[in-house]
């Protein structure tokens, strides 16, 4: 009778298997490694990309902070500009009134009865000092000033007599309140008597 010793043939089936799970296990390590390397290189090239969008982010926010720096200083500057301006304007329309002033003047003095030795122009008051002949005349006048529509308030502030080579004249001093208009055609040369 023939023998057959199955023995190696268990242990050599043994040793097989334990092959076969070592090289399974290598196999899922290196598979978990190349896996594990790739997911790492991915995240690394997504860190590197949101650095570079940082990076680009703040060049650009530095840009616009240096633009609205600009704007804010260009805002400023039109502001003085504006002022400026509105100054040149009022200056354009207050540069011919004091020759206004005097022309209408010379059309609400009573002729050959008064005569001005002072006016101020001072804003928005202007004040009168002169001599007439008698009350009569500084009333007239005073009445021409408030119809001229240049004047909202005509105050007598003094009259007081006076004789100077032996002809007796009164001193008057008078306040007006200016009525702010713009520039135009003076309003006391509709007055002329």
């Amino acid at each position: 009778m023939i023998r057959i010793n199955l023995l190696p043939f268990r242990k050599a089936r043994a040793k097989e298997n334990v092959r076969q799970q070592i090289s399974v296990f290598l196999l899922a390590v290196a598979l978990l490694t190349l896996t594990m390397s790739y997911i790492a290189m991915y995240c690394n090239r997504k860190i590197a990309g949101m650095d570079e969008q940082i990076k680009n982010d703040r060049q650009q926010l530095e840009s616009l902070n240096k633009l609205t720096k600009e704007i804010s200083e260009i805002k400023k500057n039109l502001e003085i500009i504006k002022k400026k301006t509105a100054v040149i304007k009022d200056l354009q329309l207050n540069r011919n009134s004091s020759a206004m002033l005097l022309d209408a003047m010379t059309y609400m003095v009573v002729p050959n009865r008064m005569w001005f030795t002072s006016l101020s122009d001072m804003g928005a008051t202007v004040d009168i000092v002169g001599m007439a002949l008698d009350n009569k005349t500084v009333a007239d006048f005073m009445v021409r000033l408030e119809t001229s529509g240049l004047f909202s308030a005509v105050n007598l502030r003094t009259l007081k007599q006076q004789t100077i080579r032996n002809v007796t004249i009164k001193n008057f001093a008078v306040s007006c309140t200016k009525i702010v208009k713009s520039v135009s055609a003076p309003a006391g040369k509709a007055v002329k008597k």
